[in-house]
């Protein structure tokens, strides 16, 4: 496990695939807002429904955002979006494949050539139906940003970290780098 600052009781995405599933309830005048963040502004991501559009964006440090997001808007009704990222590790900072899904059907697929290296976040928050802090993507949407549908369950699924014990080292140098900066 990387010794990296990190929201308490967040799961730690750092050098690692995950899956993230939301099973959600789409009323009959659709539905848009938050499922899932960690992390905002400065880095982090974040699974939404944006005009009823599944999105996932990762923002990697402000200095790049990738997004995934699906063609067209969630009908009424019951429905499963999943995330499912797949790291190119082992390594630090190593790049992968996310897959975004609706029922079990890929709507959008993108490899990406880097992930955050250490430190997801120091100064925002892990978030389940509303983003409490900064946005992961301001042109997106602003906080609150609730979700007006119904989120019946969440499901995080981490694969072990692909960091070697000279990349664990590493992270947890750059994470104390990352607290004497505050």
């Amino acid at each position: 496990m990387c010794d990296c600052p990190r929201v308490p009781g967040a799961p730690d995405l750092v050098g690692r695939s995950f899956k993230i599933t939301a099973e959600v309830q789409i009323p009959s005048t659709g539905a848009e807002g938050m499922l899932n963040t960690l992390g905002g502004r400065f880095g982090g991501c974040g699974l939404y429904l944006l005009n009823g559009k599944p999105v996932f964006t990762y923002n990697l440090l402000a200095l790049e955002r990738f997004r995934w997001e699906a063609p067209q808007a969630l009908t009424p009704g019951k429905h499963t979006v999943t995330f499912d990222f797949k790291y190119d590790g082992p390594g630090l900072g190593k790049g992968g494949t996310g897959v975004l899904s609706v029922d079990g059907g890929e709507v959008a697929r993108r490899t990406i050539p880097h992930t955050i290296p250490a430190v997801m976040t120091i100064d925002e928050s892990f978030d389940v139906g509303v983003d409490t802090r900064t946005g992961v993507d301001d042109n997106d949407y602003q906080p609150p940003f609730r979700f007006t549908g119904t989120l019946s369950r969440l499901t995080i699924r981490l694969e072990r970290q692909q960091l070697s014990a000279a990349d664990r080292q590493q992270a947890a140098r750059m994470a104390a780098s990352a607290r004497d900066d505050r």
